[in-house]
């Protein structure tokens, strides 16, 4: 099998029906038990690093007894679709291996977590045309040359959350991916989109380096399970409505389902009708979950369906919000951003103009390397 953006063989992992290198190879298998993952963030977080230094130095990794593990014995998922394979009761009988999260996640080329630059997911919210998508991404790459961050180009082939149904959605699957894929081939970025549908899953997974799960879909086990099964990263946007802690579960499932790379993404609370919030102590709650976190800066600012038919928002807040984000904690932002927001038919208001972008994260950047230090005094 070829890989569809660089045309290189693939190889595939022992029994793996996709064909898809995924690394470690991991076994399906099924979320925690109710509870089971209260107080296991930090232990996840250890782990992972001790792996990733035991890889580094080239000795076998040991994984500490307090980490819970996953018993690919006791799959409990139902309604899987064709994207997402259960495995036979032989092969699961076989194989009990522990699985954890990855830190730092692998994107790409990338890498995304503690001891690495701060990872930038930005584009424009929905794909207009091809020659947005450039526009936007050959600035992005032109940004990452010069200062100490990782991009990955960002663009969705379609709304399918839109407030209202006479609303521009995008190109569709077929078109967007194509698009992506020319993007990443040109500029060298890694990619990413939304996924609302598991059969949309393996098509993605060709293309993309990065799955986004939209935030009002985070609990969808099959979309999540399906995710998994591609191989890839995949970055669980916190829905409005759930608690930071209670992510744990979207990590479960996608750890069930054999993915390593896993990123949650914080991008506001509902408060009341029309108004987002967001709480910072979320930050490192997630974070000890045993992956890295991004902050969406430019969601937080939306004020949903406040312009009637469609979501409005105000951009000036955009730049507080992700300065008091990189000081509490956080392992890469996102933001979308457009060369005229304000002509954008998708989350126009919430947009930092494309020229504005790289000053944002010049001023940024100080903060984070600012906390970065004081961690450093800390611990010495």
């Amino acid at each position: 099998m070829e890989n569809r953006r660089s045309g290189s063989p693939v190889s595939a992992a022992p029994n793996d029906p996709t064909g898809r290198s995924r690394g470690p190879c991991i076994a399906a298998g099924t979320p925690l038990a109710e509870g089971a993952a209260e107080g296991a963030g930090s232990a996840f977080r250890v782990a992972a690093l001790q792996i990733a230094a035991a890889e580094r130095s080239g000795a076998p990794p040991r994984v500490p007894s307090d980490v819970i593990r996953y018993d690919a014995n006791a799959i409990a998922f139902s309604g899987f679709t064709d994207a997402t394979r259960r495995p036979s009761p032989a092969r699961c009988r076989s194989r009990s291996i522990p699985v954890i999260p990855r830190l730092p996640a692998h994107v790409g080329p990338h890498r995304c977590g503690p001891g690495e630059p701060l990872l930038v997911i930005a584009g424009p919210c929905v794909m207009e045309h091809e020659r947005l998508c450039f526009q936007i991404a050959e600035t992005l790459a032109a940004a990452a040359a010069v200062l100490p961050i990782r991009c990955v180009f960002k663009a969705s082939f379609d709304k399918a959350n839109r407030t209202s149904a006479g609303a521009f959605r995008g190109p569709g699957l077929d078109e967007g991916l194509a698009v992506l894929e020319k993007v990443g081939k040109a500029t060298g970025l890694p990619v990413t989109t939304d996924m609302h549908l598991p059969d949309q899953a393996p098509a993605i997974g060709e293309v993309c380096d990065l799955i986004q799960i939209p935030a009002f879909l985070c609990r969808q086990t099959d979309l999540l399970l399906a995710a998994a099964a591609t191989g890839r990263a995949v970055n669980v946007k916190k829905g409005q409505f759930v608690a930071p802690g209670d992510m744990k579960h979207a990590v479960a499932k996608l750890l069930a389902g054999g993915c390593q790379d896993v990123m949650l993404c914080e991008r506001g609370t509902f408060f009341g009708y029309g108004r987002l919030v967001n709480d910072f102590t979320g930050l490192p709650v997630m974070r000890r979950l045993g992956v890295p976190v991004i902050f969406d800066a430019t969601h937080s600012v939306q004020q949903p369906a406040s312009l009637g038919d469609a979501t409005g928002g105000d951009r000036t807040l955009v730049e507080p919000l992700a300065r008091a984000a990189v000081a509490v904690g956080v392992d890469g932002l996102f933001l979308e951003t457009h060369p005229d927001p304000d002509s954008s038919p998708s989350d126009g208001p919430n947009m930092v103009p494309l020229d504005r972008l790289r000053g944002l994260l010049e001023r940024v950047l100080r903060i984070h390397e600012a906390r970065l230090a004081g961690e450093l005094e800390i611990g010495s």
